[in-house]
């Protein structure tokens, strides 16, 4: 007989919070990096803005589309977490490169790999947080992993100012600190996580293609419509590398540029659990509609001014719209995939991502190059409301869309 409803679990699992730790740690790591990159590239490595747009969406492009072949692979090997491991290995030996970059070349070279790190965990990772979580709480699950994260996306640029000021802008020094919290990551995954069982096939049992034919049938509309909407969402939301620079613009200091960053982290942070709670009792379609209602809102007041006090107001703007959207993207794909397939269907959300990413990245660094930065903002906003027409016209698919 079917439990009672009081039976049902009322508390995530240890797991869960493992696993938001782990990306807690990475991203410590990669954020100490990644506040500082931009400004490293333009002020030490004189590089071209078009240059930075182009690596940043070349990063992020990689990361995205390597998580097809990872999540499909989990789905067929029936395991996520040796995959997650790998991928957070690569990222926490990855660190080292950009220390020694003397080039534009050596930069983009050490992006990729660490992207390419982030490719491998980022779908095994979320088919596993599907895996673990109670039923009626995959959006907190979600919310959960997403806010840790984001604790490490604001910590580690705070880690990073402070070591600014310390050592005088010493970049290099700053970059080999970052390994530390990359490696406790993995060594937290490895020994902290526990995969369940029903992640795993049973012996025995004969390994199917996940992207034969007949499976790829069994990925219904309602998930194909997820994915074109985060291909849109992505387009209108670039690389944070084009934040920071409009921050340098409008005359913070280089040593102050990963407040930017450690700002719009918090208010992320602080809104994506509830907002994953939220998520699971209320139209995702609406929530996600004011998310990019508050991202327009974000671009047009970024556009609008340089000084500091416009700035500041788009990236707790900015912040807002990521705790409002980003875990419940994940949340719809993982809704909307079958149980055996969400490797797979997370692969796929992702490479279509990666692709509009590098477009989004490029085509932002290119506006700001010829047009000036408030260009990049308009065409920011111009492609949230392209989101938006989607979802209008999609108003009369199934509620859980």
């Amino acid at each position: 007989m079917p439990q009672p409803a009081s039976a049902a679990p009322r508390r995530l699992p240890a797991a869960i919070w493992a696993l938001g730790f782990v990306s807690l740690l990475m991203d410590i790591s990669s954020e100490m990096i990644h506040s500082l990159l931009p400004v490293f590239m333009v002020t030490v490595l004189g590089t071209s803005m078009w240059a930075v747009g182009l690596i940043e969406g070349a990063a992020e492009a990689t990361a995205l589309v390597v998580k097809v072949f990872s999540g499909v692979l989990s789905d067929y090997w029936g395991k996520r977490k040796p995959l997650a491991v790998l991928g957070y290995g690569l990222g926490a030996a990855s660190k080292p490169l950009f220390a020694l970059a003397t080039t534009s070349g050596m930069v983009l070279a050490a992006r990729l790999i660490d992207r390419v790190g982030k490719g491998m965990r980022g779908a095994p990772r979320d088919a596993l947080v599907a895996d673990l979580a109670p039923s009626g709480m995959r959006g907190a699950a979600f919310g959960l992993r997403q806010s840790l994260d984001t604790v490490g996306a604001f910590v580690g640029p705070l880690l990073a100012m402070g070591l600014m000021l310390l050592w005088a802008n010493d970049f290099r020094a700053i970059f080999w600190v970052a390994m530390v919290p990359g490696f406790m990551a993995v060594a937290l995954l490895l020994f902290g996580v526990q995969e369940p069982e029903r992640a795993q096939a049973p012996r025995g049992t004969p390994r199917v293609n996940p992207i034969s034919q007949a499976n790829l049938r069994r990925l219904s509309t309602p998930y194909w419509r997820v994915v074109a909407i985060g291909a849109v969402f992505t387009l209108a939301r670039f690389s944070e590398a084009f934040l920071l620079l409009r921050a340098l613009q409008g005359g913070l200091p280089v040593a102050y540029t990963p407040l930017v960053l450690i700002g719009m982290n918090i208010v992320y942070a602080l809104g994506a659990y509830p907002f994953g709670k939220l998520s699971d009792a209320v139209s995702h379609r609406t929530l996600l509609a004011w998310g990019l209602v508050v991202l327009i809102a974000a671009d047009i007041v970024l556009a609008s001014g340089s000084s500091l006090g416009w700035i500041a107001a788009g990236v707790v703007l900015w912040g807002l719209h990521m705790a409002m959207t980003q875990g419940l993207l994940a949340t719809m794909v993982a809704d909307t995939a079958p149980p055996d397939l969400r490797g797979t269907a997370f692969g796929f959300f992702n490479l279509v991502s990666g692709l509009a990413m590098l477009l989004a990245s490029t085509v932002a660094g290119v506006l700001w190059d010829q047009l000036g930065a408030p260009a990049t903002f308009l065409a920011g906003a111009l492609f949230s409301l392209l989101a938006m027409a989607l979802l209008w016209w999609w108003r009369r698919a199934p509620p859980s869309v």
